[in-house]
């Protein structure tokens, strides 16, 4: 797998850093396309960190429901 990392002016791909600056129009567009791309993924951890923090309480919620029957 191809690692790429931005940080400021500069991406470094597979341990070689380019100066943005010095990139093609084409090679811009997919820095451009990275860049989106990490911001949906970091969108999309939050969400399952909010759906998995729901599932635990309703999976809680569920477990007191169960020992209120049990009770009875």
């Amino acid at each position: 797998m191809t690692e790429a990392t931005l940080t400021g002016k500069t991406i470094t791909i597979d341990g070689v850093a380019h100066e943005l600056s010095n990139l093609s129009e084409n090679a811009r567009a997919q820095v451009t396309n990275l860049r989106v791309t990490d911001a949906e993924i970091e969108r999309i951890k939050a969400q399952m960190a909010i759906y998995q923090t729901a599932r635990m309480t309703y999976a809680k919620a569920l477990k007191n429901e169960l020992g209120k029957a049990e009770a009875h």
